[in-house]
């Protein structure tokens, strides 16, 4: 695939509004009431849906229904829906044993997802020297076929990872992160554990929840070992590699000299933490330091910030008083301070008693940004400025300057989403979702805040900066085009300096991810990303690497498996690997 470029308009179409300098406050708004995140869908649909939506969560599924014959039409329709045919007796006992066989046989072993090590995949191009190491992205793969209500956040963590090594030779495997819960499921043969978003909503999300509380009660499951999936975001510290979800604590999953993956357990940093962190913690590259932030929906703190430093000693926690339990996936910080963010997305337990979701978009709640000094020992001094309508699921950097009049003012990257709850609710179509990155700016003098958007027009969504220029002023940051997120067209490299946006685009039927930038020691403009292809046609999937001076195709590594869509990555190098902590 060939780049494209193209420059940004440099000026901008929304109403100027009275915030200082030249910014613009997007004034469009999300106008409606209170909307639940209801996530009810029909088991037999979803399944048949699975392809068509490109939502696959198993690897290798059918092909789609779009390619089969036309005389097998009536065979993708749903159970409930075909024809019903005429048996004899002798027909239905044999029809009977030979579903059983089915479910009880063949089944179990296709959803037998992990992979041993492959090696010696299938290479067209060269694997640059300077990536010598191994590529992992996380991502949601279910063990067990949902039986209910189901939301793509639901599903067990499974790591896909290709060793880049030298030679031009790569090797791949996935493994599941043997989470408590997942190991629980998997000794019970079902899904057993309520699935947060897809099921825990209205009065049977009451009754899931009060159903699973008495089987830990009796002890047919254990809770107090964690419910979460560490599904979502992955972070290379200290040594580990941390597997994370928000709802749970990391897991140390060990990487192993042949490439294989093998679970640890659960990590408490050496007893230094014994509650949840979210998914995106940010490694400061001056100080070393881990920050990251802990919520929880029912019991007040709501928020609480920590850090780790590079000797792996946790700070103290500090609480940060929010009036609602916020749905905080993603926070920022720069080199003096953390940003951190408080939605009109939250947590309201009592809606489910309503017969609603406990996820819901309140409009009437001041969307607000709070800055925290790294120096401060609790948050008396925190600043919070309001900034309307700029939910953001994810953030890519911010930093500190200095304006002409001495003014201390801070400039967060983030895609902005509209509508806010479109990734909860599952109602959102290509045509309807906003993800449009933007710059946030906030005057620590003035209290004031703006938002202009940096690219419209095209939807932008999961990515990342230089990671040696976190929390300092970056020039590129480097983006999925999202279709449909987590299914996305290509990779954006988006020039904050120029306004200018760089394109790679995988190609007609074929779909990726957030792209991992690898740096290769030299200029900021420098260095590599990848990405996990699907191609939906040939059902086939490859690691992709481009060259992020020009944005060309420089290698990709045939998978010998079809790799479901997913969320985060990271790359660990050699040098990395070699520093590893094996226990």
């Amino acid at each position: 695939m060939q780049p494209c470029a193209y420059r940004l308009p440099t000026s901008s179409s929304n109403p100027s509004t009275s915030v200082p300098n030249s910014y613009n406050l997007n004034t469009s708004v999300h106008r409606c009431t209170v909307v639940t995140c209801k996530i009810v869908v029909n088991p037999a649909k979803w399944i048949h849906n699975l392809n068509s939506k490109a939502l696959s969560l198993r690897p290798p599924l059918s092909p789609s229904d779009k390619t089969q014959p036309s005389s097998l039409a009536s065979n993708s329709l749903p159970d409930y829906e075909r024809p019903k045919a005429h048996l004899n007796p002798l027909q239905k006992v044999v029809a009977g044993a030979l579903d059983m066989i089915e479910e009880f046989v063949i089944a179990p072993l296709e959803r037998q997802q992990e992979l041993p090590v492959r090696q010696d995949l299938e290479i067209a191009g060269e694997i640059p020297n300077c990536l010598h190491g191994i590529y992992l992205r996380n991502g949601p793969n279910p063990l067990h076929l949902p039986k209910g209500g189901h939301h793509f956040f639901d599903s067990d963590g499974m790591i896909h990872a290709v060793s880049l090594g030298l030679e031009n030779r790569a090797s791949y495997t996935c493994k599941y992160t043997r989470t408590s819960r997942l190991e629980q499921e998997s000794s019970l043969s079902r899904p057993i554990f309520p699935k947060p978003i897809g099921e825990l909503h209205g009065h049977l999300g009451v009754a899931r929840l009060a159903l699973f509380v008495a089987r830990t009660c009796v002890g047919v499951v254990d809770g107090s070992q964690g419910v979460g999936v560490a599904n979502a975001g992955l972070a290379f510290f200290n040594g580990r590699l941390l597997a994370m979800s928000e709802d749970e604590l990391p897991y140390h999953v060990k990487i192993k000299p042949d490439g294989n993956l093998e679970t640890v357990g659960r990590f408490t940093f050496n007893g230094q933490l014994d509650y949840q962190m979210i998914a995106h913690p940010k490694m400061d590259p001056i100080t070393g330091e881990l920050h990251a932030l802990s919520y929880n929906v029912v019991t007040k703190p709501y928020l609480k910030y920590f850090r780790i430093d590079k000797r792996g000693i946790k700070s103290h926690e500090m609480d940060i008083t929010l009036s609602h339990p916020t749905m905080i996936h993603d926070f920022a910080v720069t080199k003096n301070f953390v940003i951190i963010p408080d939605h009109q997305v939250m947590f309201k337990l009592t809606e489910m008693i309503r017969g609603g979701s406990p996820v819901i978009f309140d409009p009437n709640k001041p969307s607000r940004v709070g800055i925290l000094s790294k120096k401060d020992v609790d948050e008396s001094n925190m600043q919070w400025i309001n900034v309307p309508n700029s939910f953001c699921f994810h953030f890519y950097n911010a930093w500190e300057e200095i304006t002409k009049c001495g003014q201390t003012v801070i400039r967060l990257i983030g895609s902005c989403m509209s509508p806010p709850d479109s990734v909860f609710n599952g109602s959102g179509t290509v045509e309807s979702i906003r993800t449009e990155l933007s710059e946030i700016q906030l005057n620590l003098n003035t209290g004031e805040s703006s938002r202009r958007v940096i690219v419209s027009g095209i939807n932008l969504e999961a990515g990342q900066v230089n990671p040696k220029l976190l929390g300092q002023k970056a020039r590129f940051v480097y983006l999925a085009i999202s279709e449909l997120w987590p299914k996305c067209c290509g990779i954006a490299k988006v020039d904050l300096e120029a306004n200018e946006v760089f394109e790679f685009r995988f190609g007609g039927g074929r779909f990726g991810g957030e792209p991992c930038y690898v740096g290769a020691d030299c200029k900021e403009s420098e260095g590599y990303l990848m990405s996990l292809v699907r191609d939906e046609i040939e059902e086939t999937s490859e690691l992709v690497i481009v060259n992020a001076s020009n944005m060309k195709q420089v290698c990709s590594i045939r998978l010998p498996t079809r790799v479901p869509y997913g969320f985060h990555g990271t790359f660990v190098s050699k040098a990395g690997l070699e520093r590893q902590i094996m226990h």
